[in-house]
């Protein structure tokens, strides 16, 4: 988290739309204005002309200069992910499984301290907040504040209802009701310090892993290296670490992902390569090297970027087992019985980061402290 300190927020300055104060908007209000962002995010990755398309064009194109982990493609793909979850359909699919309110007679004012790690981390819980009624004070990551207060300025243009629900907050925390603050499992320790006494939700640390049983297709295991390299694999998402049936030929299933040669193009993944395998060869540690991934054999659910982890299992039960134990420091898992091959990088509105279901949270007007 880029503005948090172990003796606070760093001060800075305050952005409030503000476009408009206190305007109540209905529930179908809400879905129609989030539907008709998720159709200019579409227009604007199809190269549609108008509706804020080249000015999101522009935005996409220059995050690599704030960011260089979040390239054109990759900032794309982010967006892809959430426009077309924004639809008419989906949104009325989603809150329709709660007893949402027409319209809060005292919204909450929900604190949102974002992470940074991939592009629009932050947007679902920018989207709960907003979708049940509420008002949002979000802390965005220094990587990544273009993308979502522009996000913002469009939707409070699309109904100028939310410009008096949307402040980006740069100065200290203050006035709120709620907490959703995600981050490391360090710095989550500081969420629960200066934290603790509020309704909150405090995300720490998770990883992804896949299950091959071994009777995968050949497009499922291309399918894999999608889950696996995107986002160069700093997502929660990503997939660190791969269970393989005693036996399995690791260096085929690597064969797969040859299209992923490209990322040793990009300077800061090349370099954690080129680190990660200079410390094993050093510490003489056994490791399958692709030429563009490193694979390593070990128990950790966690990688480093440019190294998956692989560990040989005899049988599915004690993978599941191992699952089980680990289920507090999982994401995702995709699999034949889990999430489909290619899909843990595009989770549906109702796929909650570390299964606490956000919008249950904020409906809750006593709430419970959850962590």
């Amino acid at each position: 988290m880029e503005h948090f300190t172990e003796n606070g927020f760093l001060p800075e300055i305050s952005v409030n739309l503000h476009l408009k104060q206190n305007v109540s908007m209905t529930l179908k209000e809400r879905i129609d204005a989030f539907s008709e962002l998720g159709i200019l995010m579409r227009d604007a990755l199809d190269g549609k002309p108008g509706n804020h398309a080249e000015e999101l064009a522009g935005i996409i194109a220059r995050q690599q200069f704030r960011n260089q982990w979040f390239t054109p493609e990759y900032v794309r793909l982010a967006i892809s992910s959430i426009a077309n979850e924004l639809t008419t359909g989906n949104l009325e699919k989603w809150t329709s499984a709660y007893r949402m309110p027409e319209s809060p007679e005292v919204p909450l004012k929900v604190a949102v301290i974002m992470a940074g790690n991939i592009p629009l981390v932050g947007f679902h819980d920018f989207l709960s907040v907003l979708i049940t009624g509420n008002t949002i004070l979000a802390k965005l990551s220094s990587k990544d504040e273009e993308l979502i207060t522009a996000l913002g300025t469009i939707l409070a243009k699309i109904n100028p209802g939310f410009g008096g629900r949307i402040s980006f907050v740069k100065d200290r925390l203050s006035g709120f009701d709620a907490v959703i603050a995600t981050g490391s499992n360090n710095s989550s320790r500081y969420f629960e310090f200066y934290f603790g006494k509020y309704p909150h939700i405090i995300r720490k640390s998770r990883n992804s892993l896949a299950v091959i049983k071994g009777n995968e297709t050949g497009e499922e295991l291309t399918l894999l290296g999608r889950d696996i390299f995107s986002y160069f694999g700093l997502g929660c998402r990503s997939i660190s670490k791969v269970f393989l049936p005693r036996g399995y030929d690791i260096q085929a299933l690597a064969g797969h992902w040859a299209e992923y040669s490209r990322l040793m193009d990009h300077s800061k993944y090349a370099n954690n390569y080129d680190f990660h395998k200079a410390v094993y060869l050093i510490n003489k540690e056994l490791f399958i090297d692709t030429g563009f991934l490193l694979m390593k054999v070990s128990r950790d659910l966690a990688s480093p970027v440019a190294v998956l982890n692989y560990e040989f299992y005899e049988s599915l039960e004690k993978v599941d087992h191992l699952i089980s134990s680990d289920r507090d420091r999982i994401q995702c898992i995709t699999g034949h019985k889990y999430t489909p091959f290619g899909m843990s990088q595009s989770p549906k509105l109702w796929d909650y980061a570390d299964g606490i279901d956000t919008v249950e949270f904020l409906l809750k007007k006593k709430c419970s402290v959850i962590l």
